[in-house]
């Protein structure tokens, strides 16, 4: 049993909160703070069991250090904004205490993705015999980890892997994003990338696309190529991988909306002056649009997301696709939040269960697929998440 410090009350951070309430065995306490102690107020009085609510603002180690140092939780779960995860990093590693989040750092003003920020702690981490899990959400995270359990059951060595995420959900609002505006957008917009031949390849944003056939009655849908974190772990922790490639759905309505947004400048990270003050475009449109938490009673359908990999077994050339599907309206009315929201929340807890019962456990920084997937897969069908893995007669191309 532990207490454990959940920072972020947005979505995710309500979904994770539920979560780690349902299993009071291990989360024996729980401390969730915010900017806004109000949001955790809100998401406190929705749970069968007391918790304690702070304010935060996660940008501030001092304060995040005094916070850990008051509540002394076991491990903290950050599901704040990826630009914090620096910081809270820091004032973990000022305290004593195990880090878990469910995205890799990225500054505000440069939109790059990747984690040498955060592999830069693994010495610190490790000499203070601590452990930090980066990640843990579902893509990256529960991809991670499907990697991990197609190599480990289904291969003797993988060769190709294509990490596919469908959102066959709709809310009816014009435009709208399912996670955090600025950072949804900021992840669409940049270059593709991919990994091939042993090294990294660029494509213009969304360039590549093609079909794919999704199980379940969900079908026929577009996926379109871009860059996410977890490829870079992934390609690292798998030498054998030849090739590594990310793909998602947009309707044709959001990419529409996108491209002129961006026509006129809106999507932008470069500050403009207007009327004397300065404000950055992304952010005063993130501002305009829908909270994606507000579109949790709204939105029906389904997600898939999954790993299609192909490599080899017993000297044969074999391909295994292993997927998630989880029902928008089913998730809400669990927690009370969409199913993007429940996908990443429901990794993040299994991740810092198997944490705290030390069924994973190291010292330094680490990303989930250099754990043993085992535990991993059992609690996601155990607490949500089940999963299917089927052998294709045909690879993607």
């Amino acid at each position: 049993m532990a207490k454990v410090l959940i920072i972020g009350a947005g979505g995710v951070g309500q979904v994770v909160t539920h979560k780690c309430a349902q299993v009071p065995e291990v989360f024996s306490e729980i401390v969730l703070a915010s900017r806004t102690e109000d949001k955790c107020r809100r998401i406190a009085a929705q749970l069968g069991r007391p918790i304690a609510t702070a304010q935060l603002d996660a940008d501030d180690v001092a304060q995040t250090t005094a916070l850990i140092e008051r509540e002394k939780p076991a491990l903290v779960i950050n599901v704040a904004l990826p630009y914090q995860d620096l910081a809270i990093m820091d004032a973990c590693l000022a305290t004593g205490v195990d880090y878990l989040d469910t995205a890799n750092y990225e500054p505000r003003d440069t939109a790059r993705f990747e984690y040498g920020w955060q592999w830069a702690y693994h010495d610190r981490y490790r000499s203070r015999g601590l452990m930090a899990l980066l990640g843990s959400g579902f893509d990256p995270g529960a991809t991670n980890v499907f990697t991990a359990y197609l190599a480990k059951h289904h291969f003797d060595t993988i060769e190709e892997l294509d990490i596919i995420d469908c959102n066959a959900g709709e809310h009816g609002q014009p435009f709208a994003t399912n996670f955090n505006p600025e950072i949804n957008i900021r992840e669409v917009t940049s270059a593709g990338r991919y990994w091939d031949d042993g090294r990294w390849q660029a494509t213009e944003p969304l360039a590549v696309n093609r079909m794919f056939d999704f199980p379940e009655g969900i079908g026929p849908r577009k996926i379109y190529l871009l860059y996410h974190e977890e490829l870079e772990s992934i390609v690292k922790n798998f030498p054998t991988l030849r090739r590594a490639r990310f793909w998602m759905t947009f309707s044709d309505n959001y990419l529409n909306h996108l491209r002129v947004l961006g026509n006129v400048g809106m999507t932008s990270i470069r500050p403009v002056t207007y009327q004397g003050q300065e404000i950055v475009p992304l952010q005063f449109l993130k501002a305009l649009l829908p909270d994606p938490s507000s579109l949790g009673p709204l939105t029906k359908g389904r997600t898939c997301i999954g790993c299609l990999v192909r490599g080899r077994r017993g000297g044969r050339e074999k391909l295994a696709f292993v997927y998630n599907i989880c029902d928008h309206e089913a998730s809400y009315r669990e927690v009370g939040a969409q199913a993007i929201s429940y996908t990443t929340g429901v990794p993040a807890m299994i991740g810092a269960k198997l944490m705290l019962t030390g069924k994973w456990r190291g010292d330094g920084v680490f990303n989930l697929e250099q754990f043993d997937p085992d535990p991993f897969m059992e609690d996601m069908n155990r607490h949500g998440l089940p999963w299917t893995v089927v052998t294709p007669e045909a690879p993607m191309a």
